[in-house]
């Protein structure tokens, strides 16, 4: 059975920072595209970062300030983000691809507001 799961979300400051992480099981982690993306009130859930092996990439609105990584030692993905901006508020999505099947976790809210 697969699972995702995303943790470090919270409410920062304008301006501050946050590390979100996913952890996942029950996928061979090691080939798998990740991905995450982001789901704000109202609005469609859109990506935010990827990453395929090597190749790393970015929604035009974090680049320079979000940073994907992925430790295939401990079939975890992590998604650094600075300089958060209220409009990055939003619950993000831990997503896997495996020989094109998606899988989701169940999401982490992150709430930029001073």
């Amino acid at each position: 059975q697969v699972h995702l799961v995303e943790s470090g979300g919270g409410l920062v400051q304008p301006g501050g920072s946050l590390r979100l992480s996913c952890a996942a099981s029950g996928i061979r982690f090691s080939i798998a595209a990740m991905a995450w993306y982001r789901q704000a009130p109202g609005k469609q859930r859109e990506l935010v970062a990827s990453i395929m092996g090597s190749s790393r990439k970015y929604a035009d609105s974090v680049k320079g300030r979000f940073t994907m990584s992925r430790d295939n030692a401990k079939n975890t993905v992590y998604l650094g983000m600075n300089s958060l901006k209220p409009e990055d508020s939003a619950v993000y999505y831990c997503n896997a691809d495996v020989v094109n099947k998606a899988y989701w976790g169940q999401g982490t809210q992150v709430t930029v507001s001073s």
